[in-house]
């Protein structure tokens, strides 16, 4: 029987942004499903010009109830870890991997540039700068609309610019504020103390939006001695790390991963 895995976008993305990696399991036998978030489904450009009414009010709490269903559906409910999904994320999808795995729903969890959970913070003003200007409270229920100039210098500033322009038209979106200060809240809390199936953090030397000493120190927050973390950094790699040229070799080192956990479990 296949394993499955199933993939989370983030913000400012849809399951569009998953395409690259999908084939790429699919042609290595796992069955692959990229779920949308709520009022996350459809082409991107479609997304951008015409925003669901609804997507301003989007909360994390909607989010994960939603993923929930598919990951269930997918084997997360079995009382096998065996037969449990694989789950990727990225960014506030890497938070959701922390959190359904929190919540015994997976074999194996792979956050990628992913938000931290427990307010979970850095020194970095890029990063402050990006949370300030997404969770500004005075903004209230207004969407945060993502430009081709925004999404160039915090999504993939590893870009050049032509590049960039095609990054964001084949995968941008605008997204809820209140999905980030979900975050931030108690919906982002992770039990970093709990026994936990192998995870396997990456990150981007040059993120803009997760620093990756931020990704190293979501890792180290996990404090079961039984339980396996590790984290690797990508250089030359911004936050679109899963689409910019080198992707593949992410892809690559996650696959690589991924085997050797299943080659340990058959083994056992």
């Amino acid at each position: 029987m296949k394993k499955t895995i199933i993939f989370m976008h983030g913000m400012f993305q849809n399951p569009k942004s998953w395409e690259k990696w999908i084939a790429y399991f699919t042609e290595r036998d796992f069955n692959c499903i990229a779920p949308a978030w709520p009022d996350h489904a459809g082409e991107p450009y479609q997304l951008r010009d015409n925003p669901p009414a609804s997507l301003g009010d989007l909360m994390l709490e909607e989010v994960i109830t939603s993923l929930e269903g598919p990951i269930r559906a997918a084997g997360g409910s079995s009382l096998d870890v065996n037969e449990k999904p694989i789950l990727i994320g990225h960014s506030v999808g890497g938070l959701l991997t922390q959190i359904f795995v929190n919540n015994n729903l997976a074999s194996l969890g792979i956050p990628i540039c992913s938000v931290a959970p427990n307010m979970m913070m850095t020194f970095d003003w890029p990063f402050f700068k990006n949370v300030a200007s997404i969770t500004n409270l005075f903004k209230g229920d207004q969407i945060f609309r993502q430009t081709p100039e925004s999404f160039h210098h915090t999504f993939c500033n590893t870009l050049n610019a032509a590049d960039a322009q095609q990054a964001y038209l084949q995968t941008a979106t605008h997204d809820s504020r209140n999905v980030l200060r979900g975050c931030l809240g108690s919906s982002g809390h992770v039990d970093l103390d709990m026994p936990h199936v192998p995870l396997l953090f990456i990150g981007a030397k040059e993120d803009h939006i997760i620093p990756p000493d931020l990704v190293e120190k979501n890792c180290k927050a996990y404090t079961d001695s039984d339980s396996q973390t590790s984290c690797h950094i990508f250089s030359n790699r911004s936050h679109f790390i899963c689409g910019e040229p080198g992707w593949e070799e992410v892809a690559s080192f996650a696959y690589e991963w991924i085997e050797t956990q299943l080659a340990q479990v058959a083994v056992v």
